[in-house]
């Protein structure tokens, strides 16, 4: 009998991708004892912007939410997604802080570390690799997975191999803007098999339409593991729904493991908090539904609606067309870099200053000129020289590990956030975000009385 295992992502990608990753913990953790009971392989629920989140807008401990997950799971693995040397922030750090980040993770229930860079860069991915391995956790690395001229099988099989080769425990396919068809799937998952020797596990979104078309070729073709969300979390920009791919999946003979009994008291609950999201206006009912135009745009639901809401603010939204039509020219111009943390922003705020200016490049961000100095490592393809000295002149190009030259800095940051560093827990949080995180751990050690306004902090595009 063939079978696959699934991933339940509505702790975090699910609500990450529908709803900006304001869930609380006070609405996760009732239901967890019954999700540890529903024979998932592994519960995501840490990582990616549940940190940031977390912290900024929810006033929580983001350690606390694990631990307390993790109470309620002995069956059940725990994953978190991790950015590589950029951890769960949004720059590259030290190798001692990635170090001590993974050591905490692990210490307090993480056991599987979903690693991914957002350029696929393998150097990028050493120094997780080796903490993970360090303290005895499961590293699963993972590979951006977008469209271009350069990103062919080939290209993706020789990726494959050299993660295979690093020491993965198991390779994942990460499709964050559901971009992956089924045709292309019935290639490239048996080209992927033959090259590794260890699971390969499919994550894509449900924004384009097709997702679960994908993951049938993709179970067919060889794959082991898939992601899905309980349907209340479903669909739109999420993963597809977890009982429906679960019920048709075992009508096929294929095995999920799954109780659906379990699945549906899970969905009845998730249901009324989806509704009180909904009601408060922080979910967007259009999250919930596809676009096509992700299939022609070849750009993330996350992205698209960052760009509407960018254009709106300038009060250019008649551009919108015109900026989707920019971003392909910039990508290629950059080397074609996957459409995921923080390339996505970037390309996508780059295209619509071209639009907006009316010319070409006239406006650079900071962000832009790093990257074409290698800072944030290899571009998948070569970037033209040319275009390269118009952006940053005859500024210094690196061609190595950019975290190489990164001095150690947790003790540094340990002794400068002071008192207010009661354990590596609250450096951690320093260093990731230096302003929100002294913020949150100013709030949480010296609470300002009840009657003081609160503070305002300013909201920042995460995905």
């Amino acid at each position: 009998m063939t079978e696959v295992r699934v991933n339940e992502t509505v702790l975090r990608d699910a609500h990450q991708s529908l709803m900006a990753t304001r869930m609380s913990t006070e609405d996760m953790l009732p239901i967890v004892e019954k999700m540890d009971k529903a024979g998932y392989y592994a519960l995501e629920c840490w990582g990616g912007a549940t940190y940031d989140s977390a912290i900024r807008f929810l006033n929580e401990d983001p350690w606390e939410r694990l631990r307390e997950i993790r109470k309620r799971t002995p069956n059940t693995k725990l994953m978190m997604l991790l950015r590589g040397q950029n951890l769960i922030g949004y720059r590259h750090y030290a190798d001692d802080l990635v170090d001590k980040f993974v050591e905490n993770a692990t210490k307090n229930g993480i056991d599987i570390f979903r690693i991914f860079d957002a350029l696929n860069d393998p150097r990028n991915l050493e120094a997780s690799l080796n903490a993970v391995k360090k303290y005895g956790a499961h590293a699963q690395l993972t590979i951006a997975y977008t469209t271009s001229e350069v990103h062919t099988v080939e290209y993706y099989t020789n990726l494959v191999k050299q993660y295979n080769d690093l020491g993965a425990d198991s390779i994942c396919l990460k499709d964050m803007a559901g971009i992956l068809t089924p045709a292309v799937t019935r290639e490239l998952i048996p080209a992927i098999k033959e090259v590794i020797d260890v699971p390969l596990n499919l994550h894509t979104h449900a924004t384009s339409g097709v997702s679960q078309m994908t993951y049938l070729e993709a179970v067919k073709t060889g794959v082991d593991i898939i992601d899905t969300a309980i349907s209340p979390f479903a669909e739109g920009t999420s993963q597809p729904a977890t009982e429906s791919t679960a019920l048709v999946f075992e009508e096929l003979g294929i095995d999920t493991h799954l109780d659906i009994e379990v699945l549906e008291e899970i969905a009845d609950y998730f249901k009324g908090i989806r509704n009180k999201y909904l009601e408060n206006n922080t979910l967007d009912p259009k999250m919930l539904f596809a676009d096509p135009k992700a299939l022609i745009y070849q750009v993330p639901g996350g992205m698209l609606s960052n760009l509407n809401s960018q254009l709106r603010e300038a009060g250019a939204i008649d551009k919108y067309d015109d900026v989707l039509n920019e971003v392909p020219s910039v990508r290629k111009d950059l080397g074609y870099p996957p459409l995921v943390t923080p390339m996505s922003q970037m390309v996508g705020t780059q295209a619509v200053f071209n639009i907006l200016t009316g010319e070409r490049y006239k406006m650079v961000p900071n962000e832009i000129k790093d990257y074409l100095k290698g800072n944030y490592g290899k571009s998948p393809a070569p970037i033209d020289e040319d275009f390269r000295q118009s952006i940053i002149g005859d500024d210094e190009v690196i061609d190595f590990r950019p975290a190489d030259r990164l001095e150690p800095e947790f003790d540094k940051l340990k002794e400068e956030l002071g008192e207010l560093a009661k354990n590596d827990e609250d450096v951690i949080t320093y260093a990731l975000f230096p302003q929100v995180g002294r913020q949150y751990l100013e709030n949480k050690y010296n609470p300002a009385p009840a009657e003081d306004e609160p503070i305002k902090i300013q909201a920042r595009y995460a995905n």
